[in-house]
C-alpha cells in the first residue's frame, strides 16, 4: 500500500513565462478543465518570479527556460536555496538537449514543451507536486544521457548520496517509489528486520525523520 505524499485538494501554481497572452491562455486553461490546480500567481521575468514565488509560496512553479532577464534557471538559482519544497516544471516551446540538461541540473523535476494538451499539463503538475519526475516523451532520453554512469558522460557526484551503500539505495529507491517495508524485502530477497535496518541508516544519514521526507530527498537526486 502505498502513503498519499501530500495532503489532498488542488495543487497550488505560479506561472512563469515572459509572454503575458501565454499566461492567460494557461491559467484559463488549467483552472477551467479540473479543480486539481488552482493558479496563485504569475510573472514574466526573472525579477518578479522570485519575488512572486517568496509571496505566494506554490507548491509547483510551471518554468519558461528562456526569458530576457536570465530564464528559467536563473530563476531556479534564485528561489531553491530559500525555498526548497517548491517543485519546479519547466514548460517550454524548446526540446533541445541543452535546454532540457541545463534546467533539470538547476534543480527542475521534470520538463514538458508547449505542445502539451491541457490535461496532460494539469496530470503532469500533479505529478510533479506528489514527487514524480515528468518528461515530455523524447526528452527523457536526453536527461538519462547526460546522468547515465558510463564512459562520455559528465559524472554527477553527491556527497549525501555517496554517504549510502548500494543496498540502502536500492531500499530508499523502492521506498520512495511507495513500496512498503513487506515489498521492499521481496523485492530485494532480504528480511523486513534488514529493511528497517537500512531505512534507519539511511535515515541517520541523511539527518531526515521520515518516510516522507525521504521520498522527497530521493526525487530530487533523481533515485525514483
Amino acid at each position: 500500500m502505498t502513503e498519499d505524499k501530500r495532503t489532498r485538494g488542488p495543487v497550488t501554481v505560479f506561472l512563469v513565462d515572459d509572454h503575458a497572452l501565454f499566461r492567460a491562455g494557461a491559467r484559463t486553461e488549467l483552472e477551467s478543465i479540473t479543480d486539481e490546480v488552482r493558479v496563485v500567481g504569475e510573472a514574466g521575468s526573472v525579477a518578479e518570479a522570485v519575488a512572486g514565488i517568496a509571496r505566494t509560496r506554490p507548491q509547483v512553479v510551471l518554468l519558461d527556460v528562456h526569458m530576457p532577464d536570465g530564464g528559467g534557471a536563473e530563476v531556479l538559482r534564485r528561489v531553491r536555496p530559500e525555498q526548497p519544497d517548491v517543485v519546479f516544471l519547466a514548460l517550454s516551446v524548446s526540446d533541445a538537449a541543452e535546454d532540457v540538461i541545463a534546467v533539470i541540473r538547476a534543480g527542475a523535476r521534470g520538463y514538458v514543451t508547449k505542445t502539451i494538451s491541457s490535461r496532460e499539463l494539469v496530470r503532469a503538475v500533479v505529478r510533479v507536486a506528489d514527487g514524480d519526475a515528468v518528461f515530455s516523451p523524447r526528452l527523457a532520453g536526453f536527461v538519462l544521457d547526460a546522468f547515465a554512469d558510463r564512459p562520455g558522460a559528465e559524472p554527477i557526484s553527491d556527497p549525501d548520496l555517496d554517504l549510502l551503500t548500494p543496498r540502502e539505495r536500492d531500499v530508499l529507491r523502492l521506498l520512495a517509489r511507495g513500496y512498503a517495508y513487506k515489498e521492499i524485502a521481496s523485492e530485494l530477497f532480504i528480511s523486513v528486520k534488514t529493511v528497517e535496518t537500512h531505512v534507519s541508516s539511511v535515515l541517520r544519514k541523511t539527518q531526515l525523520s521520515n518516510r516522507y521526507e525521504l521520498s522527497r530527498w530521493a526525487s530530487d537526486r533523481r533515485l525514483v
